[in-house]
């Protein structure tokens, strides 16, 4: 893997790349350029869509064509770009490219949203109260008009083109490139050529995100790109100017109770304006993700409710269906990400805004960042609805279904599914049906699953996961070079793309000066460097950064921890692999310790398919391990060779599998399948490579038994928030003990305490105050406690 595309030379370097070339010039013996990481064309086509909930969008909007399209760089503007030639285009090309780029119409038609039958129904039912039905009706068409004043305005062309030079300028100057896959873009024209309006929804990493992607989809030619924002993100001023350039702000009002007078007339207005956008064909930006910094759950309330006004207006027969495009955004490093902490966003100003953008130039100068924006297959919402309902099964909280296992009641685990909901349904959701709001729940995690999935692992990510989980005390140089190979090889085996090509050293040499603030470059006496990170809060930073390449090894990760749960009782940890390797592992076990720690993970760490049952995972997990060589079958006397593909008698209760298990496989008969084991592998490499895999769930891990630890010390009872704080604090406390700062995040914290909500440890009451939160009196004894941190600790591999 010494090249994975072709590279370019670098623009002027700073000082401090400088000192670290000639650093590296010395190291080495040699002396290296650096070079700018650029993308190739050889790479997994990711983001096919999900071929179980919608087959026909899976085989409609793809062709293998698409799959030889190189990549562009949507930043990369010459004077080639534009209609005109000469020394002066050459300078302003920006300008002029941005003039010329072709902004179709978006009417606005208030007078059609005053006119739709939700609206109208609003005004008819309102009674006069004592006045004219005239004066009620101008009354509320006012107030309509108050609160799409407050939505929406129609964007203006010029400001766009001005915004859009702007943009392409900052951009120019922060990043060092943004890629597209042209495959990918191919495939969301043909679905907008369809003729049903295109509905993006993304993940989101970066405050820039609202304005990178709506530039970059223009610049593509897909027209301008209405953005869902988020009101309380911005002040009135910054609100008022992105209204201009195609922002959109759900109204206050509409989050009233369901018998507000203005709530129900709120409602109404969003509803109507979102079936006029898709009606008129315009693309809406949903961000699925909670902005960078929330301290909340993974999938937004806001971006929920978008999704469910979407939906509904397909329902209803607005429009006859709508094409959701997953899409992903990755960076070497996020621009705006606090590198100690994580706080609460304040609401931006313009002025701040303004602010914000010079101290990233600054802040930013010379350090190459790249970006990639990946646009998944578009797929049909009328297709998916129709088919989702038929993959539902039964569902049980996590107390019923760990609770009993914890305590030691009960060795069985329930073969249902996790019923675990973090995000609040608030909004227009609240009037739909239970049954339509798990189906955007499920909807917005089966997206978010997609992005995440084809999300590029960048450099940084496979750094950081090497030196935190696989090198912890310190890796020479030379080695590095052939371990960022590897673990690049096994990224993009495992059907994940990466978003960085370019010569091994080059590459290797452009990530540690990203991470210099991070990670020291130290000479040695024999010639070579030593790569090591530096110890302190600093590694919360590089956990972050590593958790980008879970999603690729999440499976494994799993079935390694399950593993270790299994040895756990029967080998020391510290043992030698040879004794245990010694150890048999039975199938059934493994499904179990599987299922446990399924349950135990929360859903926003796993985003598991809504349409993939427990058991397919666990095959797959046991798939995953019997692929990548940790496991291998162990023939016991008696049994049938796991090499028989004989035609062999199926159990009567799985003559019928359950909905969702489309699998052949041999291990379907649950008779057999308990009486299959396994051994450890006993290569030469699989020790280091099962202490990696077990480290990378780690830090979520080792913050669970932290927070179980905490139990008999916390002060109680306290708010979520509250509590969460007294659990960070204790987090970073320890780490400042053990020097394991990887578990020291809020995020972390927090999820520790809504799981521990969930499992039932931790009770909720109601008070003047709001929720309070208190120990429950199962776990109030020092018993139940250690049980719980056993339980625990038997998957975290030292």
């Amino acid at each position: 893997m010494d090249t994975v595309g072709t590279s370019n030379q670098t623009q002027q370097r700073s000082r401090q790349n400088g000192e670290e070339t000639s650093l590296w010039s010395s190291g080495l013996g040699m002396k290296l350029e650096a070079v700018t990481p650029f993308l190739g064309k050889y790479r997994p086509f990711v983001g096919r869509c999900c071929q179980t909930c919608t087959p026909k969008s899976w085989e409609s909007l793809f062709h293998r064509s698409t799959m030889d399209l190189g990549f562009c760089d949507a930043i990369l503007v010459k004077e080639e770009n534009t209609r005109f030639r000469g020394w002066l285009v050459r300078r302003l090309c920006y300008f002029l490219w941005s003039m010329e780029q072709h902004i179709p119409p978006c009417c606005d038609a208030p007078q059609k949203v005053m006119e739709s039958t939700r609206v109208q129904k609003v005004i008819s039912g309102r009674s006069p109260a004592g006045a004219g039905e005239g004066q009620v009706s101008s009354l509320v068409k006012k107030e309509v008009q108050r609160m799409l004043g407050h939505m929406q305005a129609p964007p203006r062309p010029f400001l766009l083109r001005l915004f859009s030079w702007a943009v392409l300028r900052f951009l120019n100057c922060l990043f060092l490139n943004v890629q597209l896959h042209q495959g990918h873009l191919k495939m969301v024209h043909k679905a907008a050529q369809a003729g049903s309006p295109i509905v993006l929804l993304s993940t989101h990493k970066s405050l820039l995100d609202g304005i990178l992607l709506p530039f970059v989809l223009l610049s593509q030619g897909l027209g301008v790109l209405r953005v869902a924002w988020d009101p309380h993100a911005c002040s009135p001023i910054l609100r008022a100017l992105l209204r201009k350039l195609g922002g959109l702000f759900l109204p206050l009002e509409a989050n009233l109770s369901l018998d507000s007078s203005e709530g129900v007339l709120a409602r109404a207005v969003v509803h109507a304006v979102v079936e006029q956008l898709l009606a008129s064909r315009q693309p809406l930006l949903i961000f699925l993700e909670e902005p960078p910094g929330a301290q909340g759950p993974r999938l937004s309330a806001l971006g929920q409710t978008w999704l469910g006004l979407v939906m509904q207006a397909v329902q209803v027969g607005a429009v006859p269906d709508a094409m959701l495009v997953p899409v992903a955004i990755t960076y070497d490093l996020v621009p705006d990400a606090p590198c100690d902490t994580y706080h609460a966003v304040a609401p931006l100003g313009l002025w701040t805004g303004t602010l914000a953008v010079l101290r990233s130039l600054r802040g930013w100068h010379g350090r190459q960042v790249c970006v990639r924006v990946h646009l998944a297959q578009p797929f049909s919402l009328q297709e998916y609805t129709s088919n989702a309902r038929s993959c539902w099964g039964s569902r049980q909280t996590l107390e019923q279904l760990l609770q009993p296992v914890v305590l030691g009641h009960s060795t069985v685990v329930p073969d249902t599914e996790k019923e675990q909901e973090w995000t609040p349904v608030t909004g227009p959701l609240l009037a739909l049906k239970e049954e339509d709001q798990l189906l955007v729940r499920r909807l917005g995690c089966h997206i978010l699953n997609a992005s995440v999935a084809s999300s590029a692992v960048m450099s940084t990510a496979i750094m950081s996961s090497l030196l935190l989980f696989k090198h912890q005390k310190g890796v020479f140089l030379s080695q590095l070079l052939r371990e960022f190979s590897w673990l690049t090889e096994e990224t993009l085996l495992r059907g994940f793309d990466v978003g960085f090509s370019g010569q091994l050293r080059c590459l290797v040499q452009h990530t540690l000066s990203l991470l210099r603030a991070h990670v020291a470059v130290l000479h040695v006496h024999r010639g070579d460097l030593l790569v090591v990170a530096r110890p302190g809060p600093g590694l919360t930073h590089l956990a972050r950064l590593s958790t980008e390449l879970l999603p690729a090894f999440l499976s494994e990760a799993v079935g390694a921890c399950a593993v270790r749960a299994l040895l756990a009782g029967k080998v020391p940890p510290e043992g030698p692999w040879e004794l245990q390797g010694v150890e048999l592992l039975s199938q059934s076990e493994l499904y179990r310790q599987v299922l446990l720690l399924l349950h135990l993970l929360p859903q926003d760490l796993l985003l598991l398919q809504p349409c993939q049952s427990s058991y397919c995972y666990c095959q797959e997990v046991l798939d995953r391990l019997i692929q990548c060589g940790l496991l291998v079958a162990e023939e016991t006397p008696g049994s049938r060779l796991a090499c028989d593909t004989g035609r062999q008698r199926l159990s009567s209760k799985l003559l019928w599998k359950p909905s969702g298990d489309f699998t052949d496989s041999d291990s379907d008969d649950f008779e057999e399948a308990g009486g299959r084991y396994f051994r450890l592998s006993q290569q030469s490499r699989c020790p280091d490579f099962f202490l990696f895999l077990c480290r990378l769930l780690s830090p979520q891990l080792k913050a669970f038994a932290h927070a179980a630890a905490f139990l008999s010390r916390g002060q109680l009872p306290d708010t979520e928030s509250g509590y969460a704080d007294q659990v960070l604090q204790f987090l970073q406390a320890t780490a400042q003990e053990d020097g394991f700062f990887e578990c020291a995040d809020p995020r972390l914290a927090i999820r520790a305490v809504w799981t521990f909500r969930d499992l039932g440890v931790l009770q909720v009451t109601s008070s003047p105050a709001g929720p309070m939160l208190h120990l429950s009196p199962t776990f109030a004894s020092w018993d139940n406690q250690k049980k719980l941190e056993q339980f625990i600790q038997q998957f975290i591999c030292g």
